[in-house]
């Protein structure tokens, strides 16, 4: 166990800079995107602005849960947790989720008190020029936390680059409302454009509650990936088969066991090697993994496929229940 958690704190060292200094990143840009809607908003008297730095906040306290997260999930491997704390990455990503949703309620039930006014803000060019700079910066930020997010396998920042790069649209839209309302006239637009950005928000949290949620019940990887990495073991010549594999992630790191099938004549120290092979391959392709083995002899196994291993254990239930 202790050489497991050795080589699991060497994958973690090789991203966890780059991570923390994009959770920096996020946190920066948020601070100054909340300052500047929520004085120009509170300035002007436009209750979407003021809706946007309530949306910015949410984003700031997000980028913070993300930070948080980041850090502790590369905390090496530990006598109490021994594949890591990868986890708290998925659960940051729920908590986040939660906040999105819950500050999608508090616009509506603000905008919907603003519906009905008749006087349009003043000096709404200031309020153009404020979501243009937002725009410009949650593109640039989002950018390179949705690129770090991939290439470390982060869903905490992807998460947070993704509910950046949904703000580009809804601060879009409210830049296209206050012009409108500047050249219309109609007030109603304030509260309108707010409730249009709360159902936007609403969408987003929902689908983040989904995503982040089937990876804390160990969801395993797409089938594509599955796929792959059998593909991976079969290539190997010395290899007849492999079944029982099982995969799931933890934070950024990805888990898998899986039951390989050798000639049974092979010698253990060359089977042992070609087990590292195979997972020094499968690193190669998919990065941070944690991998266990399990190699047996050819000819008496379970069936190669995850859909046939189920469909028996379901087949086994039924008959236990008719009996």
């Amino acid at each position: 166990m202790k050489s497991l958690r050795i080589g699991m704190e060497v994958l973690m060292t090789e991203i966890d800079v780059l991570k923390k200094d994009t959770a920096y990143l996020s946190i920066i840009s948020n601070t100054v995107l909340v300052l500047l809607k929520l004085f120009v908003g509170v300035w002007v008297g436009a209750v979407s602005l003021i809706s946007e730095a309530l949306h910015s906040s949410v984003d700031l306290v997000a980028s913070l849960i993300a930070f948080w997260a980041v850090k502790k999930s590369v905390t090496p491997p530990d006598t109490e947790h021994d594949y890591g704390h990868g986890k708290f990455e998925n659960l940051s990503a729920a908590v986040e989720a939660l906040l999105i949703v819950a500050a999608a309620g508090g616009i509506v039930y603000e905008a919907f008190e603003h519906l009905g006014q008749d006087k349009v803000p003043e000096m709404l060019h200031f309020g153009v020029a404020i979501m243009l700079v937002s725009i410009i910066i949650n593109l640039l930020v989002s950018h390179k936390l949705i690129s770090v997010g991939k290439l470390t396998g982060s869903q905490a920042l992807e998460a947070d680059g993704l509910h950046l790069r949904a703000d580009v649209w809804t601060s879009v839209g409210v830049m296209a409302g206050l012009i409108l309302m500047q050249i219309t006239g109609w007030a109603w637009l304030d509260g309108a454009i707010a409730i249009a950005v709360a159902l936007i928000i609403f969408r987003e949290g929902w689908k983040m509650v989904v995503d982040s949620t089937m990876e804390l019940t160990d969801v395993s990887l797409p089938e594509e990936q599955e796929n792959k990495i059998m593909a991976i073991i079969d290539a190997i010549p010395e290899v007849k088969g492999c079944h029982c594999l099982r995969t799931r992630k933890s934070g950024s790191y990805k888990l898998l066991d899986v039951h390989v099938l050798f000639d049974g004549n092979m010698h253990l120290s060359h089977v042992h090697a070609i087990c590292d092979e195979l997972e020094e391959k499968i690193r190669e392709e998919f990065g941070a993994f944690d991998i266990l083995i399990h190699p047996e002899p050819a000819g008496n196994h379970e069936p190669e496929t995850k859909a046939a291993q189920y469909e028996i254990a379901k087949k086994q239930e039924k008959m236990d229940v008719s009996n």
